[in-house]
């Protein structure tokens, strides 16, 4: 019997773009810094209690998950870098079965490609789909939830239910 998964997917905050430095390592900007922390500050008041992250390795994500102040497991995978939504799908994939709220931090524009992948008809706010389709910003969080197990997660297997831009 399945029972009913959350998955939050988050677009890294706002980085910089300091000389010299490689995509993959840039750092977030002062703007990303606070907007990270409102995130956090979101995710706590409104999701369920995240039990794992699932993160990039990109320097970005990485502090952008430290400055939400989120307490879980996490799981890094370079394969989250530049992924396309089927890899991504194929990491969530490996997830424990007895994680009932997912967090994935990582890029657009898979993380936007992502939650319109996962999103089936059936539960899924057409409005939420709209705006998603739109613009999927810096610290923007999409929430799914899925009546499948993460090892059965697919396509149009979950229903978009929210997305919220902490600013």
């Amino acid at each position: 019997m399945n029972r009913r998964r959350t998955l939050l997917l988050m677009r890294h905050a706002k980085s910089d773009y300091p000389d010299g430095v490689v995509d993959h390592d840039r750092p977030l900007a002062p703007r990303g810094i606070r907007e990270a922390g409102l995130a956090g500050d979101w995710l706590r008041a409104n999701a369920p209690a995240i039990d794992a992250v699932l993160c990039s390795t990109a320097t970005r994500t990485r502090e952008t998950l430290a400055r939400t102040g989120i307490d879980a497991p996490v799981r890094y995978s370079d394969r989250l870098y530049e992924a396309t939504p089927g890899t991504v799908i194929r990491e969530i994939n490996h997830t424990a079965d007895d994680v009932g709220t997912l967090l994935v931090i990582g890029h657009e524009p898979t993380t936007s490609g992502l939650a319109l992948t996962l999103a089936a008809d059936e539960g899924t706010d057409l409005a939420v789909l709209e705006r998603i389709s739109m613009k999927f910003p810096t610290s923007a969080i999409a929430v799914l939830t899925a009546e499948c197990a993460w090892n059965a997660l697919e396509p149009r297997r979950a229903a978009l239910v929210g997305f919220e831009i902490p600013r």
